[in-house]
């Protein structure tokens, strides 16, 4: 696995790196400029879709970047269950879910700092979870999650759509 500029287009993470990383390490990338301007703070490429595995390794990431997380907001059908609270470091996390469908995860620091962050599906071709990533990192982006996903064919079809088909139904859930 290779970080040259010549393996991948700059900024976007390496070949192999999705496959390399165990489940639980977090694949986040944040925005790096504090005005926040963008629709997203950044994204997340979970590994699977068992919360309790993945959702360690976000918190200890985003913690020792942007300090404490007290919440997490999530959508209900990304996730096989939805702990209502996880313990991480010795600190209490409390999880929220709604069934928004909206691709994201909200980040609460402090009482009332929120980050939003686009959720890359684990089974996401690399290609499109390193372009997926990128986008909702820049800056000036003024898309939501929903549109990233579907710009870099890092979504499935929504079951609104002709010839789609809820996974959630056919899995019996």
């Amino acid at each position: 696995m290779s970080d040259s500029p010549t393996s991948h287009p700059e900024g976007l993470l390496a070949d192999g790196v999705h496959a390399s990383v165990r489940p639980g390490t977090a694949l986040l990338r944040l925005t790096t400029t504090h005005d926040r301007q963008g629709t997203l703070d950044g994204a997340w490429w979970p590994r699977s879709r068992h919360l309790a595995t993945e959702l360690p390794g976000l918190i200890s990431a985003l913690t020792e970047r942007l300090g404490p997380i007290t919440r997490i907001g999530l959508d209900t059908g990304a996730w096989d269950e939805i702990p209502t609270r996880i313990t991480v470091d010795d600190r209490v996390v409390h999880i929220d879910a709604f069934s928004v469908g909206d691709d994201t995860v909200l980040v609460t620091r402090g009482d009332q700092d929120y980050f939003s962050l686009l959720v890359v599906p684990p089974d996401t071709p690399p290609d499109a979870a390193r372009a997926a990533m990128a986008e909702a990192v820049s800056a000036d982006n003024p898309k939501q999650a929903v549109q990233i996903l579907i710009d870099t064919s890092a979504g499935r079809p929504r079951p609104t759509e002709p010839g789609a088909v809820d996974d959630r139904r056919r899995e019996g859930r």
